[in-house]
């Protein structure tokens, strides 16, 4: 790690009062030294992932990370603030920051170091060496381990953060005596920091309503003599791979040894995994999976006491899990071969509780996030094979039996037939994927053969979405059944597959196909049908879709329905307007955020008109996300505006008779548009509607006190939530 962190990169006296300005600060060391070659690209980088899940750790720790591939190179940069900045903890503000950035290909050894220093971050000594430490040099030295932590690091720690208790004391405020009189809740678990310095403060803390003896009772009697102790094996992950995976794992294995539990930790992070020994799984009498993303080759945990939770509560309460599944395995409670509910890949993101709409909402997104890529490679090939061919290139015969190296023509016809070949799989990905996402990897086979099934009988677009939530829902009900456990090492394999795409080829063949395939043809004869007031009015709505959550589920609907429109070789008309129509109003509100950015920039913070000028490129390229920032920070003045800007466009470009191929590349693609002239003027008119209203609406607003600095910063740590849920909700 010598070459990672150097005394520039430290600030001991980091006066940033929110986590935006911290990681800004410390970035901007990082710049200085050419480590990030584009400050405000990293820190969206940085928001980003800050959006997806707080990096703020019990213990006053807070460790923002991304990889991102405005870094050069591997770079660790650490602050410590005297006032505490709130990073999302439970507990309270963090002391410590310690900001992460990765390059977006890291090599294995680089990040292999990165998780070490997540291990550190469970040694009291280490974050209360941290905490005393007088310059720069010193501090360096300590993170690049140069140096060990100074005897009675852990009393220091103490007293310098005075709102969490000392490694012997528990776990920053919260396991005090003032606690344990009503015994502590979740939040109150025990601080990373003091994770190896006993039970107490490993996390091993008592269910609410239990008493201390009760917690402790288990961990004092795992073992005896000539008895082996209680086997646990975790898995960890999280969004990056960089930092929680690796603070889990170490937390897991602390509140293991404090609790006389052997726990083996197989860690899922960016650098890769190493697949834990089968006899080891087999061994194990039961699993923790702490993990924010889906676990890899879940099966081989099949059939034994699981508790399934998010990476952080493996950080901050590795010892009421292991309590958990101790309790789990006393009962007899174990798991199918796929868990289905909070198993699935797609609800292993959400919330318990989520109602079937949400469910149902995230399992159809999961199968348009994985079809996308194939409709951009697909879409794009198909229409370089026309720009550089023409539009008799569709005619040509195969590559396989003519091609000429020195004719363009056959350049455009392998590039239009590779673009074919893609947009065949668009139907079969779509229902493979969502019933993924609702059944796990054994609902991928009878997905895609429900899919292709969808093809074959001409059901298209609405097919795919049916066989899918066949699939999940067919291999869900498998999934219940109650197997011997001779048969269970099969199940995933034979079984379900075979059983699963029986059912849904059947159903997909004899009971629902033809009247899906008689729905979808219909649709497309009224698609074709539409001319004039009818075609304006559903630019209209297609554009009102596509600004009202900016890259949310609803921008989806749009897109998907526009895309799924010429995901065929020949596309209709009518299919092609209505894909200009959609990119058009997409492209509407980045493009307005960086105009009224620029000819209003008092309206806007400083931090607001830096993002107004990566805008323009976000706009141009029909990337919609690049209003979130906007419309997070003042959501009743940008939505309403850009719905507006985005409607006017929709209509428009259906009004002006534009087309389009290619189902993405804004302005770049604008030789494979149909009135293209037009089509610009459209984009330009609803760009300057959107940035007149949201210029007015933000001028006759009367700025509260302190609201320049609060409202980016607001605005940028929630800029990419609107990836789950509608901005506007």
């Amino acid at each position: 790690m010598s070459d990672m962190i150097t005394a520039d990169l430290v600030d001991l006296d980091l006066s940033a009062d929110t986590k935006e300005a911290a990681a800004r600060a410390l970035a901007e060391r990082m710049v200085a030294l050419g480590r990030v070659t584009d400050l405000e690209g990293f820190l969206a980088d940085v928001a980003a992932r800050e959006a997806q899940m707080p990096t703020g750790l019990d213990g006053g720790i807070g460790i923002p990370h991304c990889r991102s591939e405005h870094v050069t190179e591997p770079t660790l940069a650490f602050g410590r603030s005297a006032a505490g900045i709130d990073f999302g903890a439970a507990d309270g503000p963090a002391d410590l920051i310690f900001l992460i950035a990765a390059p977006a290909g890291a090599d294995d050894a680089h990040l292999t170091i990165l998780s070490s220093l997540a291990r550190q971050l469970m040694n009291a000594e280490f974050t209360g060496a941290l905490r005393s430490v007088g310059d720069a040099a010193a501090a360096a030295a300590l993170i690049r381990g140069d140096e060990a932590p100074a005897a009675g690091g852990a009393a220091v720690e103490g007293a310098a953060h005075g709102a969490q208790s000392s490694a012997g004391g528990g776990a920053h405020g919260a396991s005090g005596g003032a606690k344990s009189d009503t015994g502590p809740s979740e939040d109150s678990a025990a601080a990373p920091g003091a994770a190896s310095a006993g039970a107490a403060a490993a996390g091993t803390a008592p269910a609410p309503g239990a008493s201390v003896e009760d917690a402790s009772a288990p961990a004092s009697g795992a073992t005896s003599a000539g008895e082996r102790p209680f086997r646990i094996v975790a898995v960890t992950s999280c969004p990056t791979g960089i930092a929680h995976t690796y603070m889990a794992a170490e937390s897991l294995e602390n509140a293991g040894r404090d609790a006389g539990v052997e726990v083996v930790v197989e860690t899922q992070g960016s650098a890769g995994f190493t697949r834990l020994d089968p006899a080891v799984i087999a061994a194990a009498d039961g699993v923790i999976f702490a993990h924010d993303v889906p676990v890899r080759d879940k099966d081989r945990f099949a059939g034994k006491p699981t508790v399934d939770v998010g990476v952080k509560a493996g950080i901050n309460r590795p010892g009421e899990l292991i309590t958990e599944v101790r309790g789990k395995a006393a009962r007899g409670e174990v798991t199918a071969s796929a868990p289905a509910g909070a198993g699935t890949p797609v609800e292993r993101g959400g919330d318990s509780g989520e109602g079937y709409g949400t469910k149902l909402r995230k399992w159809l997104m999961s199968g348009v996030s994985y079809m996308v890529p194939f409709v951009a490679a697909g879409g794009l090939l198909i229409a370089l094979g026309f720009a550089i061919g023409g539009y008799k290139i569709n005619k040509a015969p195969s590559v396989m039996d003519h091609f000429v190296w020195t004719q363009g023509d056959s350049w455009a016809a392998l590039l239009f037939q590779i673009g074919v070949v893609s947009f065949g799989f668009l139907v079969p990905v779509l229902a493979g994927y969502i019933a993924y996402g609702m059944a796990d990897r054994p609902g991928l086979v009878p997905g895609f053969v429900g899919g292709s099934i969808a093809l074959t009988i001409n059901a298209g677009f609405l097919g795919g979405l049916v066989a899918g939530l066949l699939a999940g829902g067919v291999v869900m009900a498998i999934q219940k059944v109650k197997i011997p456990p001779a048969v269970r090492g099969i199940m995933p394999v034979v079984v379900i597959p075979l059983i699963s795409s029986a059912i849904v080829g059947f159903l997909m063949f004899v009971v629902v196909g033809k009247p899906i395939a008689s729905a979808q043809k219909g649709m497309t004869d009224w698609l074709n049908g539409l001319s004039g007031t009818n075609a304006i009015l559903l630019g209209a709505l297609l554009g009102l879709m596509m600004c009202f959550d900016l890259g949310g589920p609803v921008n989806k609907v749009a897109y998907t329905f526009a895309t799924a429109g010429i995901a065929v070789s020949n596309p209709s008309d009518s299919a092609m307007k209505i894909m200009a129509a959609v990119m058009a109003a997409g492209m509407v509100p980045p493009l307005a955020m960086a105009l009224a950015t620029t000819v209003r920039g008092k309206l806007f913070t400083e931090t607001e008109r830096e993002n107004g000028k990566a805008a323009w490129v976000l706009g141009a390229s029909f990337i919609s996300e690049g209003a979130i920032p906007f419309a997070a920070a003042d959501p009743l003045r940008v939505i309403p505006s850009s719905m507006v800007g985005g409607a006017i466009t929709g209509a428009l470009s259906m009004a002006f008779g534009a087309t389009l191929r290619a189902p993405h590349g804004g302005i770049f693609v604008v030789p494979l548009i149909g009135n293209p002239f037009l089509y610009l003027i459209a984009i330009a008119v609803g760009t300057c509607v959107t940035t007149a209203l949201v210029v007015v609406l933000k001028g006759m607003r009367k700025p509260a006190p302190g609201a320049t600095t609060a409202g980016p910063a607001d605005g940028t740590a929630t800029a990419a939530a609107e990836a789950k849920q509608p901005v506007a909700a």
